[in-house]
């Protein structure tokens, strides 16, 4: 990527609010820069969506909890994917959860993070997700995060790599020049 899109995109992903003109202050670029380089990363996808990330507290969620699942065999994981693909409609009816992605490690072949306002209803989603039992053997392991404890060591935020991006940026200029 070129500087200025890595620049731009770290800027957007501080504060995805500001406009045009005010990112072209923040860096160092003329405003019709900014315009034709946000619309050239958001038609290549480097930009999905514009969002925000609420305080889910006040938004009546207590709770937080990241559901691993583990396939007990590479051919389960295998029917299991074709049944997600078919069942598309279905795991659209979790509207709490915020990402279901496939993955890997030792413990887990996928992952689910979700958002519930009490410890029943995260038991209730446990239960609606254990309705693919049938269609493959798996366990579910969860770590569950509550909301009304403390502040968090690091909140939910896109700044930390927005300012990841643009030191790995900086060194790899230097290193071109």
């Amino acid at each position: 990527m070129k500087d200025v899109e890595v620049r731009l995109l770290a800027a957007l992903m501080n504060d995805s609010r500001k406009s045009d003109r005010e990112l072209a202050k923040a860096i160092g670029v003329s405003q019709p820069t900014v315009t034709r380089t946000r619309l050239k990363l958001e038609k290549e996808g480097y930009i999905r969506e514009y969002t925000i990330i609420p305080d889910f507290l006040k938004l009546g969620y207590t709770i937080c909890a990241f559901t691993f699942a583990k396939f007990k065999t590479a051919k389960d994981i295998n029917i299991m994917t074709k049944a997600f693909q078919k069942s598309q409609e279905r795991l659209s009816e979790i509207s709490q959860a915020i990402l279901i992605q496939r993955g890997l490690s030792s413990n887990a072949d996928g992952v689910i993070v979700s958002f519930h306002e009490s410890y029943s209803e995260f038991k209730k989603f446990q239960g609606w997700l254990r309705q693919f039992s049938h269609i493959s053997t798996f366990e579910l392991n969860s770590f569950i995060i509550d909301l009304t404890v403390g502040a968090p060591a690091r909140p939910l935020t896109f700044r930390t790599l927005a300012a990841h991006m643009l030191s790995v940026n900086s060194k790899t200029k230097q290193s071109d020049e």
